[in-house]
């Protein structure tokens, strides 16, 4: 059953300004999105120059350190979210490789954080059940933290290979 002539061209009327409405939300949303993130991230950055300091007051804890690195890779992690917004804003589509290098970035952060974490824990001489078990459980997250390093980076280079030969 066809439509009659007079009711396509409501149909396509009606889509055409939805799609302009829909436009204008989207729009609107990646400006708050961005301005948020930009916060986000001068808040990240005034947070990471503190601990930094507080890292240099305390100098050769262990703790402090831990703390100014996770800070600073958290920031770099919301500059690439912002960066992914701003790409993707002026772009109209939503890109793969940001994504995964944000994932990168945190998939490292955990690394750095839980190695970090170990050998303040550690005690040398010391035998206990429980680090036992903590040492294992540490690992294996390690193990498959490297392994998901790996499918990410791999992820970004074909990413980046399949561009190149299509331009």
């Amino acid at each position: 059953m066809d439509m009659p002539e007079i009711s396509r061209r409501e149909v396509n009327r009606l889509g055409t300004a939805a799609g302009g409405v829909f436009l204008t939300v989207e729009v609107v949303a990646y400006v708050v999105l961005g301005i948020m993130l930009a916060i986000a991230v001068l808040i990240g950055v005034g947070g990471a120059a503190l601990s930094l300091w507080n890292a240099i007051l305390a100098w050769g804890e262990a703790a402090a350190l831990v703390l100014v690195v996770d800070r600073l890779l958290f920031v770099l992690m919301v500059v690439e979210v912002l960066h992914t917004v701003r790409v993707s804003f002026r772009s109209g589509t939503l890109m793969c490789e940001p994504f995964l290098i944000v994932g990168l970035i945190a998939s490292i952060r955990r690394v750095l954080v839980i190695t970090l974490e170990a050998s303040q824990a550690h005690q040398p001489g010391k035998w206990n059940p429980d680090a036992e078990a903590l040492l294992n459980s540490t690992m294996i997250e390690l193990t498959v933290l490297g392994g998901l390093i790996l499918v990410m980076v791999v992820s970004i280079y074909m990413l980046r290979r399949s561009e190149r030969e299509q331009g």
